[in-house]
């Protein structure tokens, strides 16, 4: 993907029910369509509820927090939980399953790699 291209358009056209790979989840995270948060259109996702296992709760990443996170993969090679904490601070206190959340999309649409505790690294682009 080039960086004209909209990741946000990437990121809404995955389907309901899209499991978001999480690199230490107990449960499924799963996509749950487009909504809104913090006033823009948002990837909704529902988490699991470690109390009820009938529940679920829901956050959500917005398009410039998308767009954020993405400029930093694309510009550094690396997105990361320190980058993201400094640059997009309202989305992580949203909880840091958001953090995993774009890695593990970026990784599902192959875009990066999971690399360890907090940084996901850049894919190698294909020739």
């Amino acid at each position: 993907m080039s960086s004209e291209e909209d990741i946000f358009t990437l990121v809404g056209a995955l389907p309901v029910g899209t499991i978001i790979p999480k690199p230490a989840a107990k449960g499924l995270f799963r996509v749950k369509g487009l909504g809104k948060r913090r006033g823009q259109s948002a990837l909704i996702y529902s988490i699991p509820n470690r109390r009820s296992c009938e529940a679920s709760y829901e956050k959500g990443i917005n398009q410039e927090e998308w767009r954020k996170a993405y400029g930093q993969l694309l510009g550094t090679g690396h997105f990361t939980a320190d980058w993201a904490k400094q640059n997009i601070p309202d989305c992580i206190r949203e909880g840091y399953c958001n953090f995993t959340t774009i890695g593990g999309v970026f990784c599902l649409l192959g875009l990066a790699r999971y690399e360890g505790r907090g940084t996901y690294s850049a894919t190698a682009p294909a020739d």
